[in-house]
């Protein structure tokens, strides 16, 4: 690993980054779609984006570790090879499930690219390694900006291993509600954000309800870069962005794109 971190880009800290794209479902945009992606972009707002790994190992761009709320079909998208989740419709918007290598092409440095690697090893453990070595394999010559990050310290890690001139951070909350079957000593390591360090990270995106988390004013106070999730209206805003260097939103339009 690069002894030096990579800073967060300063276009993460200045329009609004857009949860899962610009998406809305009453106009057929569906999140993490393509269709999301162009929105945002034509609105002037960064993209964040989610990556499951297929059956086969690709990276495609899709929240849900299972099927059915976004596409109606059954079981975990683990269980399908890319080809055939590329050619899966997402409910309601006359789309597929793009990969993250079609992503990219689409964006082509247009938008800041947040980019969630969700956990694969189902309890936040070390089980990790081949779609990060995906991810860092697409984003090898990428020209835009672009962060990643993960609810997973291993992921993190395993990040900062295969991608190290990429900044990456963790995605945290208080895990006051998990439900993980951790013990309570980890998930409050988790809480205090106590895998920072360690992971060779260099921001955070911590849950807005949670912003008040001395683990996160003490980062802050650090000159640590605080990104939020999941801001939803102008009020949750406002007070986000006491404690916070930039929101992730949705199902509204804030006002701080260009």
């Amino acid at each position: 690993m690069s002894s030096r971190l990579p800073e967060l880009p300063a276009a993460f800290l200045g329009a609004p980054i857009a949860h899962r794209g610009l998406h809305d479902r009453a106009a057929g945009i569906i999140e993490n779609s393509r269709a999301a992606a162009e929105a945002a972009i034509a609105a002037g707002y960064g993209i964040e984006l989610d990556i499951q790994a297929s059956a086969d190992g690709e990276a495609m761009v899709f929240h849900d570790d299972e099927m059915p709320r976004l596409t109606g079909r059954p079981g975990r998208v683990t269980d399908y090879p890319a080809a055939e989740l590329a050619r899966t419709q997402l409910i309601g918007g006359g789309e597929t499930i793009p990969t993250l290598a079609e992503f990219l092409a689409l964006v082509a440095g247009r938008a800041p690219l947040l980019i969630e690697v969700k956990d694969q090893d189902g309890m936040l453990g070390p089980d990790v390694g081949p779609l990060e070595a995906r991810v860092a394999e697409l984003l090898a010559g990428y020209a835009g900006p672009v962060a990643l990050m993960s609810f997973n310290p291993h992921s993190v890690a395993a990040l900062a291993e295969v991608a190290p001139g990429l900044p990456r951070g963790l995605t945290s909350c208080s895990f006051e509600d998990s439900d993980l079957s951790l013990p309570d000593y980890r998930l409050a390591e988790l809480a205090n954000l106590e895998d920072f360090e360690r992971t060779g990270a260099a921001f955070i995106s911590h849950d807005h309800r949670d912003l008040a988390n001395p683990a996160v004013t003490r980062l802050r106070a650090r000159g640590v870069p605080i990104l939020c999730w999941t801001v939803r209206s102008a009020a949750e805003e406002a007070a986000a962005r006491r404690g916070a260097d930039n929101i992730t939103f949705e199902g509204y339009r804030p006002a701080g794109a260009p």
